[in-house]
């Protein structure tokens, strides 16, 4: 407190305020927020001497609510209402269960698919399937958890309808809209989690973006862009760690001509970051999947996929994988396009993220721009800058005040 617009402007004149101000964290949070606060000295934009009030907020193991049982979550510069699903899955995500685990009524044993569970056991060599599965907490009495469901039942989309995979091919390098819908091929993959990633990985195979180049056999011919151990992993991690509870969505993996995006639904889990996925701990969202899909050799649960992904990209002379953290998802994108190492050393911090949000917006204002990557506008305005330097954007507007400028990607 003592900020406004950029401007100094102390605190000192009004200690009411800062009073409670103090006492907020305790008068209106449920449960009462761990903080911290003092008074910094500073001078105010005249020059007189006065005081920032600064707070100091621990990240909590639990969801907060303020007295009207309402919880925020901070997203760039603002703040967004939670839904009940949103605040189920952010409980899920601070431990307080784990939605996977949850017993799903209707879902006795009769619609576990046999074959697919005796082939499992087998993999394993455990004599009693059924057993197999309370043992790995897929089921509880005679009725199958949701991760018992997706991973056994014949029928998993019965009980959870968005738990499937979506595979879309598009020609050339966007989606296009109504009568200029660039899709080609669209299909979509059910059953248990094993089926559709077996499934949906040979479409992929299938449906990847290639071209012609000389081979070790010395013939020209059709070779993969992007690495397939990358959008594998890409595709699995989607799969094993996406947010089941959320209803209305579900994975789709988008391929381009210049690259292939895996979108999941959820935010990240833990303490995970978009911008540097490398750095985030092990987590898995949900366990008993993750150590099923490892079973079955879908995954190792050994947290180094993501490098792994990093890994592959870089080896084939592509740009790192990028991630994006959408309200409600997660977006991988995996590009096509020879990255020059040198450049990207010389480009801001999101650089790539920048150039992402345009090609899918179009047109973007400095000030959105800001917003997505959660920063300030000036800070949003020099990264652009610098990247309109390297001919990676391009600024329309009247004048450097028109309040209707963008920036877009050069025209190709």
């Amino acid at each position: 407190m003592g900020l406004r617009e950029g401007s100094v402007e102390g605190v000192d004149d009004d200690a009411v305020q800062v009073n409670a101000l103090t006492q907020a964290a305790i008068d209106f949070c449920q449960p009462p927020v761990r903080c911290a606060s003092r008074l910094v000295p500073c001078l105010t934009a005249e020059g007189a001497a006065d005081h920032l009030l600064l707070f100091d907020i621990q990240p909590g193991e639990t969801v907060h609510a303020n007295v009207r049982d309402e919880v925020f979550l901070r997203i760039g510069d603002e703040n967004r209402r939670l839904s009940f699903g949103q605040r189920q899955e952010l409980l899920y995500d601070r431990g307080h269960g784990s939605y996977e685990s949850r017993v799903v009524h209707g879902a006795s044993l009769d619609a576990l698919d046999e074959g697919v569970l005796q082939a499992y056991a087998a993999a394993l060599d455990h004599p009693v399937p059924h057993r197999l599965l309370h043992a790995r907490g897929l089921a509880s009495d005679s009725l199958l958890t949701v991760a018992g469901v997706l991973l056994f039942a014949e029928h998993p989309q019965q009980f959870v309808p968005e738990g499937f995979v979506r595979v879309l091919r598009y020609r050339g390098t966007e989606r296009g809209t109504g009568a200029r819908q660039q899709v080609t091929y669209d299909q979509r993959f059910e059953g248990p989690l094993a089926v559709q990633l077996v499934e949906a990985g040979e479409r992929v195979r299938e449906q990847q973006p290639r071209r012609r180049a000389l081979t070790a056999s010395g013939r020209f011919d059709e070779i993969a862009l992007v690495p397939e151990d990358a959008w594998l992993e890409g595709l699995v991690n989607g799969v094993v760690h996406r947010s089941y509870s959320l209803a209305g969505d579900h994975i789709r993996v988008e391929i381009f001509d210049d690259r292939i995006e895996v979108e999941s639904p959820g935010r990240f889990p833990g303490l995970m970051k978009p911008e540097d996925p490398l750095s985030g701990p092990r987590y898995a969202r949900n366990p008993r999947i993750a150590r099923v899909c490892a079973d079955q050799n879908f995954g190792q649960e050994l947290g180094e996929g993501i490098r792994r992904m990093f890994e592959e990209m870089r080896s084939a002379g592509l740009g790192d994988p990028l991630y994006e953290q959408t309200p409600a998802s997660v977006r991988l994108t995996l590009s096509a396009e020879p990255r020059d190492r040198e450049l990207d050393r010389r480009l801001p911090r999101d650089a790539w993220a920048i150039v992402a949000a345009l090609r899918d917006a179009g047109r973007l204002s400095t000030g959105e721009v800001a917003e997505i990557l959660g920063v300030s506008r000036v800070t949003a305005g020099e990264r652009l800058r610098a990247l309109r330097e390297a001919g990676l954007v391009a600024w329309s507007g009247k004048s450097l005040t028109d309040p209707r400028a963008s920036w877009s990607l050069p025209p190709t």
